[in-house]
């Protein structure tokens, strides 16, 4: 259920005074044209101010981006002010082949990588298939990944159920054998029904995992685009999510009000649930999520909270 705006506005301040600050971190993708090069540049420089756990880059759904990923950590890694984290999936690449990728991001001085079985070559429709030579699944690369280097290793986690799994208890095993395998933590798809990322951490604690099941937050940009993607994976979106973007195709500053409202209130009832740790999936853009983390008490590292200067020491 919304929150009404004075309940929102209420938990937002206790929030902050009480210094319940989250733990938060964005994913990009890498740019394929130099006008988005320049825009995700700049995204990272708000959003690093924020002193993020992390900033990840995503490898292409078929592998297909593997030296605009790398160049990308490497940039970011780079600047020295915030942690980079690859994407690496098993699809089209052999063993060799991805020791030799985790051994350059290792020198590059990259500790945490993103392990992720990753989606079928040929596209929407295409049944996924074991690269001859490669590691079959994201528990196999986890593994591998594991004994290579003192990585820090997160996986994927589906809080409605992986499209290919035939049942989310088969899911959940599936996410313990990756955990058993040496990885860290979860990121979960993004998700719009709360409840859904509940039972499925309650589900994971009966299960045996006590790793940490970071939920992964999409602040909506494109109506269409997301309905798009959800369907694809398999997502549900909710009736009232649909109903609150009806007719504003051609009014994006009201979509951006919208969407950051419905982000807020998802991860304030997170909060409230015990939940700290958020992902964003920034689409390459940074206001959205600035401005979702500045209501949640996420502020510039050398601002305090009415938003002046602090002496320096």
């Amino acid at each position: 259920m919304a929150l009404g705006a004075h309940e929102l506005r209420d938990r937002i301040h206790t929030n902050i005074t009480n210094s319940i600050t989250p733990k938060v971190s964005f994913e990009f993708f890498p740019a394929n044209t130099e006008s988005m090069e320049k825009t995700i540049r700049r995204s990272i420089e708000k959003l690093e101010s924020l002193n993020p756990e992390f900033i990840s880059v995503t490898y292409g759904a078929d592998g297909s981006t593997r030296e605009r990923t790398f160049d990308a950590i490497a940039s970011i890694q780079a600047r020295g002010t915030v942690d980079a984290m690859p994407h690496l999936t098993c699809v089209g690449a052999q063993k060799d082949d991805i020791a030799s990728i985790a051994d350059e991001y290792y020198e590059l001085g990259i500790r945490k990588i993103m392990a992720l079985r990753g989606d079928p070559q040929g596209g929407a429709g295409a049944t996924y298939a074991p690269t001859e030579g490669g590691f079959p699944y994201a528990e196999q690369l986890v593994e591998g990944l594991a004994a290579q280097h003192d990585f820090d290793i997160y996986v994927a986690a589906y809080p409605e159920t992986h499209p290919d799994a035939p049942s989310p208890h088969f899911d959940l095993q599936n996410l313990k054998r990756k955990f058993d395998a040496g990885a860290s933590t979860a990121i979960t798809q993004y998700f719009f029904n709360t409840e859904s990322y509940l039972r499925f951490r309650d589900a994971a604690v009966r299960m045996g995992i006590d790793n940490p099941i970071i939920p992964g937050i999409l602040p909506v940009t494109n109506f269409a685009t997301l309905q798009r993607f959800s369907k694809a994976s398999s997502i549900t979106l909710p009736k009232w999510l649909e109903t609150a973007f009806a007719g504003l195709d051609a009014e994006p500053e009201t979509r951006q009000l919208i969407a950051a409202n419905i982000a807020i209130e998802q991860v304030i009832a997170l909060q409230a649930e015990g939940v700290n740790d958020f992902h964003f999936y920034t689409l390459n853009r940074a206001e959205l999520c600035y401005a979702v983390c500045h209501a949640l008490g996420v502020r510039r590292a050398n601002t305090n909270e009415n938003n002046t200067v602090e002496a320096a020491a």
